[in-house]
Parts: structure tokens; sequence; C-alpha cells
């Protein structure tokens, strides 16, 4: 029987290079007019009772091939459970082997989250009592941009997620963080309902979800360097998403994202703005320290160099807001790998994983609402 090849589907990617026996050779595809590739997700029909090995032939060529070693691809015979398989990185090429007992088994970065599954999260969270729904525009592709609003409180929170639509953890992260808030018996939740009013955006990138991209929109844009001047034909969700905003003002913010090198979970301030304050960067390092304290699904040791004073790129949303409206903002960034100071040798970072570090998150800012 022969094995085919498919990713004719929503948020796949991959191309059949080449299938000799039992060695599979694929190419990831760029997003469309863009040069960003790495994200990738494919389905594998008649290789049942094979050991197959898999080689992705222009992984050197990739965004951010520095990700590769030590990486681990997911593999699902259900689409529900994501485990990890063995991989080796070499000369370019990154390569796995796996015996196959099914009749269809599927590959991907990450864990996928589906824009069918992002419709079935918003519909259901909507009809839950207290929640209001918004659309806050259209994107390129004429997808709608949801946004869900929790709570009436004074504090205005917003929690953004997928930005980089191939970072499939974020809109992971945000299921959990829409769950734990709409849980009427949970005392942070109530807390959180009551001080503030939490705007949630689950997915910022539709289009380039459902492309099949890593990075980029349906224009080839980085979503995350148009905060500065967003446009309605290069950028119409960022646009849509600061002007709602603009209309509520931001007290505290995340921005979820997924990180290709660094095993582990850590958060990315606003150091470099032109208005710093100590006081308002006070606020953000007391948040990463108590969710440290919260959690061993985090830490403070790893992540990105600090920008020097004055050096801020205010492209970025969370430079853009903290500046713009003297907000305590962050971005979030989970692993592709696994949270090495925790790990989990068969499923590494996983969807489950990234729904209980969203209550942590949460949990966390209840216990300093007041002080934000």
């Amino acid at each position: 029987m022969s094995i085919h090849i498919n990713a004719a589907f929503d948020g796949g990617n991959i191309r059949p290079i080449a299938i000799d026996g039992d060695r599979v050779d694929l190419e990831i595809a760029t997003d469309h007019a863009s040069d960003f590739y790495q994200w990738f997700h494919f389905r594998v029909a008649g290789a049942k009772g094979r050991t197959v090995t898999f080689r992705i032939l222009n992984a050197g060529g990739s965004a951010y091939p520095f990700g590769w070693p030590g990486y681990a691809p997911r593999w699902s015979t259900d689409r529900e459970t994501w485990r990890t398989t063995p991989a080796d990185y070499a000369d370019g090429v990154l390569s796995f082997t796996r015996t196959i007992d099914s009749d269809i088994v599927w590959f991907a970065y990450f864990a996928p989250y589906s824009m069918e599954r992002h419709h079935d999260l918003v519909t259901r969270i909507a009809a839950l009592p207290g929640v209001r729904h918004r659309e806050l525009g259209t994107t390129l592709d004429g997808q709608p941009i949801d946004c869900l609003t929790i709570g009436d409180g004074p504090k205005q929170v917003w929690l953004y997620a997928r930005q980089h639509p191939g970072e499939t953890m974020a809109e992971w992260w945000m299921e959990g963080a829409l769950e734990k808030l709409t849980d009427l018996a949970d005392a942070p939740a109530m807390l959180l309902r009551a001080k503030a009013t939490i705007h949630l955006v689950p997915n910022m990138n539709p289009d380039g979800s459902r492309r099949g991209h890593l990075r980029t929109n349906a224009a080839g844009v980085n979503l995350n360097r148009e905060w500065h001047s967003p446009t309605p034909d290069k950028s119409p969700e960022v646009l849509a998403v600061r002007n709602a905003m603009d209309e509520s003002g931001v007290a505290f913010a995340i921005d979820v994202h997924g990180d290709e090198a660094i095993p582990a979970n850590f958060l990315a301030g606003f150091e470099g703005i032109p208005s710093w304050t100590d006081a308002q960067g006070g606020k953000f390092y007391r948040y990463a320290r108590e969710l440290a304290e919260a959690t061993p699904d985090f830490q403070l040791d790893l992540g990105y160099e600090k920008a020097a004073p004055g050096k801020a790129n205010l492209s970025m949303s969370t430079n853009q807001l903290a500046e713009r409206f003297g907000a305590v903002s962050m971005t979030l960034e989970m692993p592709f790998k696994d949270h090495d100071a925790n790990a989990d040798a068969e499923f590494a970072w996983s969807p489950a994983r990234c729904k209980t570090l969203a209550h942590a998150c949460l949990d966390t800012l209840a216990g300093m609402i007041d002080e934000i």
C-alpha cells in the first residue's frame, strides 16, 4: 500500500518531495508573501505496520533553525492527544522515525489549534452568563476578529494571543483562561470579575492560522511589528484590536506567544520604553516573581535580553501598550520544546499544561489586581 501525505486542511503545512520505500522527504512551505516558515502539520495514510523515517529537508533554512536541536515533533492518532517522538537535526535536515500502527497518523510542530476549534470555543464561552462577545473587525480573508469580555470592574485588562499563528500553544492558554474566568465557583476568577473588566482576543491572526503560517497574516505581515502604525490593507487585525484598546484603556496586558528555542516559560517586559518608570516596571517584576512562586511551570532565569534605555521597539505590542497607556504589559513565551525545569518525557510542553499555566497567571493577577 502506498504512503500518502496530505496537508490540505485547516492549519496544514507540508510539501511532499519524495517517497522512497519507508523514507519520506518533505519540505515546509513558506508563509504567503513571506520568507518565514517553521510550522508544519500533516497527516500520513497508508503506512500502517511500517517503520517510516520522515525527513524535513529545508529545516536549516527555517525562521529559527537554532530551535531544532533538542526539539521533538508531536504526533497523534486521534487529534486529541499529542505525544512527542524523538528527532535528530543534522546538516539542515530534521528527521524522525516512527513505527505506525494506525491507518492514519498526524504530525505537527506543536499540538494544533484549528479555526474550527476556535469557533467552538468562542461560541461556547459567549453563551455563558456574564460574557459579552464583540466582533472587532474582519481580516483580509474576511474572518471575524473575536473579543470576549468578562467582568465589570474598573481595571481594564487585555489578554490576546496568537499574533503568530504557528504558536498554537497561545490559544490553548487562552482556552484555559476563558474556562477559569467563567467558572462561577472559582474564587480568584470571582475577584477578577468584580475588580476588572477582562477583554480576551483568543486569536489575533485567523488568516495565518487557517493558512498554516508560522508568523504572518494573509498579507505576509508580522502583526507584532505593526502596533505603532497598523493599517487596514496590511494589518487590520492589529488596527481593530488597538482601536478597541484606545476606547477602553489598558491597565494590564498579556500578549501570549511561543518560543522555538528556549526550553522554558518566561516573560518579556517593556524595558527601554521612553516613558519607563521604576514604579511601572516594578509591578511587572513583581508579577513575574509571584508567578514563579505560584507554579513550577514558570521560571525567571531564562528569557530574552532586555532593551537598553530608550531603545524599546514600539512596533511590538508589549512596548506600545506600556508606552501608550502606562500599562503593566508583558509577553508570555511558552516553549515548542518543554519547560525543562519541570519536564514531561512523554508529552513535553502540552495543551493541558498551557491551560494550567493560564490558571496560575490569572491567580497571580488576582493577588495584585488592586496594585495594578
